[in-house]
This record gives C-alpha cells, sequence and structure tokens, in this order.
C-alpha cells in the first residue's frame, strides 16, 4: 500500500477549513432543528376541545405531521438538492425573489449559497426527527403531573416548561445525541451542492491525483474524530443531568 503523506500535508489547509465548515454547518442545523423540533413535536401534542383556536390548531397539527411525514420519508440527498436547485431560487432571486430581491439577494446567491441551502435542509430534516423524539418524551412523563400543574392553574406553556420538558430532557438526551451525531455525518452530502466541506475536500483531492485512499482515509478519521469526541459530550451529558437512583 502506497500512501503518500504529501498529497494530504499539501492540501493540510483545504482539510482544515473543511473541518470548520463541517462543525459550523452541524452546530447551526442541530440548534435550529432542536428549537423546530420542540415546537413541532409540542404542537402535536397539544389539543384544544372547545373554542376559536380548535380548527386552526388541527389545520397545524395537519400541517406539521406532513412536515414530519415528507422529511423522514425522503433521501436528505433529494431534500438537499430541492432546496438549493428549486425553493431556494424561489424566495431568493436578484428579480422575482418572493422574499429577498436585488443586489441582497445576488450576493447572498453568489458567496452563501450553499451554505445557506444546506443548512435550511439540514435543519429542517434534523427538526422532523427531533420532533419525534420530543414527542416520545413528553408523552413517557405521567399524564397525571399534568393534571397536578393543570390543578395549580398552570396552562399548557409553563407546565411544559416547568413540569414536564425538564424530567423528560433526561430520557431525550441518548436519541439527541443520535441525532447530533447522525447530522454531523450527514453533512458530507451537502458537498453536492458545492460547499467546501471535508467530503468536498476529499474530492477535490481524489480529482487532482486520481488517487482516493489518502483524502478518504483522512476525513474517514476526521469524521471518526469528531463524532467519538461528540459521543463522549453527550455521554458526560447524561451523566450530569441522570437522575439520582441511576448513578
Amino acid at each position: 500500500m502506497d500512501f503518500r503523506w504529501s498529497i494530504i500535508q499539501g492540501y493540510a489547509p483545504l482539510f482544515a477549513k473543511g473541518v470548520l465548515m463541517t462543525l459550523q454547518v452541524s452546530l447551526i442545523s442541530i440548534l435550529i432543528g432542536t428549537v423546530i423540533g420542540l415546537l413541532v413535536g409540542m404542537l402535536r401534542l397539544a389539543e384544544v376541545q372547545h373554542g376559536a383556536w380548535k380548527w386552526p390548531l388541527k389545520c397545524l397539527r395537519w400541517l406539521s405531521d406532513f412536515y414530519v411525514a415528507f422529511f423522514r420519508g425522503t433521501p436528505l440527498f433529494v431534500q438537499i438538492m430541492l432546496i438549493h436547485f428549486a425553493v431556494m431560487p424561489l424566495l431568493i432571486q436578484q428579480e422575482h425573489g418572493l422574499l429577498i430581491t436585488g443586489e441582497l439577494a445576488r450576493t447572498i446567491k453568489q458567496d452563501y449559497g450553499a451554505f445557506l441551502s444546506g443548512t435550511v435542509a439540514l435543519s429542517l430534516n434534523a427538526g422532523a426527527y427531533i420532533s419525534e423524539i420530543f414527542r416520545a418524551g413528553i408523552q413517557s412523563i405521567e399524564r397525571g403531573q399534568s393534571y397536578a400543574a393543570a390543578s395549580l392553574g398552570m396552562n399548557y406553556g409553563l407546565t411544559m416548561r416547568y413540569v414536564v420538558l425538564p424530567q423528560a430532557f433526561r430520557r431525550m438526551l441518548p436519541p439527541l445525541g443520535n441525532e447530533a451525531i447522525t447530522l454531523l455525518k450527514d453533512s458530507s452530502l451537502v458537498s453536492a451542492i458545492g460547499l467546501a466541506e471535508l467530503a468536498y475536500a476529499a474530492r477535490t483531492v481524489a480529482g487532482t491525483y486520481a488517487r482516493y485512499w489518502e483524502p478518504y482515509i483522512t476525513i474517514s478519521v476526521l469524521y471518526f474524530s469528531m463524532t467519538i469526541c461528540l459521543a463522549l459530550v453527550v455521554a458526560r451529558m447524561e451523566n450530569k443531568y441522570s437522575a439520582p437512583h441511576r448513578r
């Protein structure tokens, strides 16, 4: 096996930039995805039996159910392509963008187009999976605690914030950690739209030298190192927030 270290050394700055971009996209996506997942998870569990909010809430729940089903039932690669080549040009376009037009739209597309599309796709995908984690975690808490909070005059929001979510968070840490690790690895798919992260760096080096062993072994080691570090952080958080009788 002829492993040429000189290839890796010559492109070390490119791999370093790829690591930073991978971490940046993954961190932003998991944070946004967690917020989306929390909101969608709580929305899918909310119930209004009477009043003016009954039917609007049902419509929102139907939309959230479709969102979760779509992003869990289609490949992430397809979602990235759809958002980058169809949704983003519809929203951000120099002449006819629905959200942003003019010079700002051109600047965003040229300088941040791949980053924005990749982050949006990863965030929406993560949000769909995390919403199920939140929903399962909330449902695992006995309903008697919600009834007790209601008897004290606490509304749905206060009950979730102070009673249910703090207890459910302990149970949700392992699957949330797994989702973060999965998202970190899946960020490699964003290289397909030209984002200069780790997989893009490896493809660039492989195309230059027509050699694949060096660049892909290198990014495999880098991905493995990042996932191990993330797994250790999650394990430490689990130990910190675990119930006293489980320590």
